[in-house]
């Protein structure tokens, strides 16, 4: 198996966009060589631990609504081609995503990382839920059957906090400022959404070089 870590954040639109595209690739290539895993990234380091009110968010990081309707055109662009539909009128608040990567973490070790980073996205472009809420990341974490008492009563405390900002920081020396970051073999960085296509010739050229080195 080839190694491929993903650096994102779950309130990222390009990181959901970018994550439909590989799927599609992965889902075409069933015996593709990836074992996949999530890594944190903060698009909003510096979001109060209850989040923003998406008004105000808005006027930050855009300027208004205005600002936000010409940024967020290529992304639902992006998106119907890659058959989402982000809901960005749904969305009430922009949480801090502190939470949602410690869950994202803890799933890791239970081996249901991938199935909750889908349900995260979901929850926050389709559904328009708070990502940042407990009662949400817990609800999430009972659907793939992890010990939602448990999850609950580590993201009631501190457990990990740390060590996530601690793998963010490493992302962030490691030159990254962007999200979504795939990392293939922990060699070959490709960054962005990158479409179906790309993806498929790297399961190719890997599984070329696979069936070279075993003949």
């Amino acid at each position: 198996m080839v190694k491929l870590d993903i650096i994102s954040d779950p309130i990222c639109p390009w990181c959901f966009i970018g994550k439909a595209r590989l799927d599609r690739a992965l889902e075409a290539h069933p015996d593709h060589p990836f074992q996949i895993e999530w890594h944190p990234f903060q698009l909003n380091p510096d979001m109060p631990a209850e989040g923003m009110g998406r008004r105000d968010y808005l006027e930050h990081k855009f300027g208004g609504r205005d600002g936000a309707l010409k940024a967020y055109a290529p992304v639902l662009e992006a998106a119907e081609d890659a058959g989402l539909k982000i809901d960005f009128s749904a969305i009430e608040r922009t949480p801090n995503t502190l939470n949602a990567h410690r869950l994202i973490h803890w799933a890791g070790l239970e081996s249901r990382q991938t199935p909750v980073v889908a349900a995260l996205f979901k929850a926050y472009f389709v559904e328009g839920r708070d990502i940042g809420d407990i009662d949400v990341l817990c609800a999430i974490a009972a659907r793939f059957e992890m010990d939602e008492a448990a999850t609950r009563l580590m993201l009631q405390g501190n457990a990990d906090a740390e060590l996530i900002r601690q793998r963010d920081a490493h992302a962030r020396e490691r030159g990254i400022s962007g999200v979504p970051m795939f990392i293939v073999d922990n060699q070959h960085a490709v960054s962005g959404a990158q479409p179906a296509e790309l993806w498929t010739r790297v399961i190719a050229d890997i599984t070329a070089k696979e069936d070279a080195a075993e003949s």
